[in-house]
């Protein structure tokens, strides 16, 4: 049905020209977060679920991770979504909207929460889940452009402990006072302080990577540029898992994000390496999870 639906648009846009829809108003992305469940009141806060794991690596911590969320411990500012609005050319046409988490995945409350990294078969199956996918690199930087509060860069010192506990409550800890520095509210959309989990093609041919991009200097200029490196299972305080709906508004109708991504006319609008048939499907949680 969907492709039906991607069809009609195509053959509708070709009639309709290059017109530019700049008057379109924007989507109502009050839906994205539908699906996350709702936070218990006995819920334990970021800094304790941190004492908790903080013993746990890998893929033990984020089973873990997993678990909290799908209990829905998460924080209320990221149950909203904003929209990022992308065009492949100067007239405007065709206008790809999106619908993003404010921040990158937390579990705790607004009070206190922790920014969590995950493997990518743990972030793709989460996001499977609760009608999600990961953004592109070229969604990255309008999330970046387009964000109400811009945080700098971080980094903390290179070396085996960049995978623990201890560096991923560090690193919130140092993003909070950032935060706690300006008056944007909690639920702003937010960018700078994490590279990102990306969907790239590049990943149908090293299926067992995860690819990383971003945080964003103050200057636009991203320290992380697109990387295969690390094998899919890795996770360091740096990481960040940004959710995008699975629904995207192209010039007011919507579609689904993972057929605009596969499609050879529309996918340049939201990514400048071409089409991308990887995302959250079985196959690509099954290749990931073979990664070290």
């Amino acid at each position: 049905m969907r492709s039906l639906v991607l069809r009609a648009f195509l053959a509708l846009a070709c009639v309709a020209g290059a017109s530019p829809a700049l008057s379109l108003p924007q989507p109502d992305c009050s839906p994205a977060a539908s699906l996350l469940p709702p936070r218990a009141a006995s819920a334990v806060g970021g800094s304790e679920f941190a004492r908790r794991i903080g013993a746990a690596s890998g893929l033990e911590r984020d089973r873990l991770i997993v678990q909290e969320i799908q209990a829905g411990n998460i924080p209320q500012h990221l149950r909203r979504a904003w929209p990022v609005t992308l065009a492949s050319a100067p007239t405007g046409f065709p206008r790809v909207t999106l619908c993003v988490l404010p921040d990158y995945l937390a579990v705790g409350s607004d009070e206190d929460y922790l920014l969590v990294p995950l493997g990518l078969r743990a972030a793709l199956s989460l996001a499977s889940q609760f009608g999600f996918e990961l953004p592109t690199r070229r969604m990255v930087d309008a999330i970046y452009q387009q964000a109400a509060l811009h945080l700098a860069p971080q980094p903390l010192p290179a070396g085996d402990r960049m995978r623990s506990t201890a560096f991923v409550e560090w690193h919130t800890d140092l993003v909070r006072a950032q935060r706690a520095s300006t008056p944007a509210p909690l639920d702003a959309l937010t960018a700078g302080h994490k590279k990102d989990l990306v969907l790239t093609p590049r990943l149908d041919a090293l299926p067992g990577r995860v690819a990383i991009y971003g945080w964003h200097r103050p200057d636009g200029r991203p320290i992380q540029p697109l990387s295969l490196v690390h094998g899919a299972r890795y996770a360091d305080y740096s990481h960040g898992v940004r959710f995008v709906s699975t629904t995207a508004w192209v010039d007011g109708v919507p579609l689904s994000l993972g057929e605009l991504l596969a499609s050879e006319s529309l996918a340049p609008t939201v990514s400048d390496e071409g089409p991308i048939r990887i995302s959250t499907s079985p196959d690509a949680i099954a290749a990931a999870s073979t990664a070290p």
